[in-house]
């Protein structure tokens, strides 16, 4: 069997956001199918008449709800937040409740990641999220990580390198029964990646079917390969890793994303396993660029 990677090259549809960012709330709700042409244009000659803001004249004529208008309003500032039928999964607390302390909390996790890492280098590298044992919060802090950054404007792509027991693709609602490991199989190409229409900016490579040899599949030159292409389309790559105390995949993964960020849980990590894995990474010659304590019962 050829390993060799197919080709990921694709156009990139660069004016997304800014073209929401530019079309009227009208507009926004006739493409979303809140109202119709014919509704919107109604709204309108009544927003003359009024002197009301559009989603205000809509809503005193029956046509609109408080939702309507908050979604729109936030396509249109680049705002994720998601209704409760979005389809995503509740672990996104960064589109579903964007104004909580905790949202608040990863916020400030996203500046610090941008001057630390992100914005620090001339050809900005991946970030490996790495935690030593199971339970410790890996997956979430990818996936509201990733929405946070994807908010910002930054294309954004979440890799979910964790062959073991994956999570990114319930978390986001996407197929998970092809991806990383078919891709560096061979087996698969740039149909792997799943943009998040929900999310604009934000796209996902699920870790697919779980493979006979996770390691083998990370250590080839291959991965590394993956990684370097994809740098060249994303501005923020963030992977998810199996708890490094089980298995060697987070490190060899965080090598060749080039940095970590530590996930510990309050009242759940062993210290001893932590101090043990930063020295294992730097060993590797990966940049620790940080370390977040997590809530206990994240996963």
């Amino acid at each position: 069997m050829n390993s060799q990677i197919l080709p990921l090259h694709r156009d990139l549809d660069l004016i997304g956001p800014a073209r929401e960012a530019s079309m009227p709330i009208g507009g926004l709700l006739v493409e979303a199918g809140r109202i119709t042409a014919d509704e919107a244009e109604r709204i309108h000659d009544y927003q003359k008449k009024v002197g009301l803001p559009f989603g205000e004249a809509g809503i005193s004529m029956g046509l609109l709800t408080d939702e309507d208008v908050r979604q729109a309003l936030a396509r249109q500032f680049g705002h994720a937040s998601l209704s409760p039928d979005a389809g995503l999964g509740k672990d996104l607390v960064a589109a579903y409740e964007p104004d909580s302390p905790a949202v608040e909390h990863l916020r400030s996790l996203r500046a610090q990641l941008m001057l630390r890492w992100f914005e620090n280098d001339s050809n900005p590298a991946a970030l490996a999220i790495v935690s030593p044992g199971s339970g410790e919060g890996r997956s979430y802090i990818t996936a509201n990580l990733a929405v946070l950054f994807s908010q910002m404007g930054k294309r954004t792509l979440v890799i979910d390198a964790d062959l073991r027991k994956p999570r990114q693709h319930r978390i986001f609602g996407v197929p998970g029964k092809i991806g990383l490991s078919a891709l560096l199989a061979g087996r698969a190409g740039a149909e792997v990646m799943c943009e998040i229409p929900q999310l604009p900016g934000l796209t996902v490579l699920p870790a697919g079917v779980l493979p006979p040899n996770p390691q083998e599949l990370l250590s080839r030159p291959g991965f590394q390969r993956l990684v370097q292409s994809l740098r060249g389309m994303y501005e923020v790559i963030l992977v998810d890793t199996p708890p490094a105390a089980s298995w060697a995949d987070a490190s060899t993964v965080a090598a060749r994303a080039g940095a970590a960020l530590m996930v510990t849980c309050r009242d759940r990590s062993s210290m001893p396993r932590v101090i043990k894995l930063s020295e294992d990474l730097r060993e590797f010659g990966v940049s620790v660029v940080g370390a977040v304590l997590n809530g206990a019962g994240a996963v």
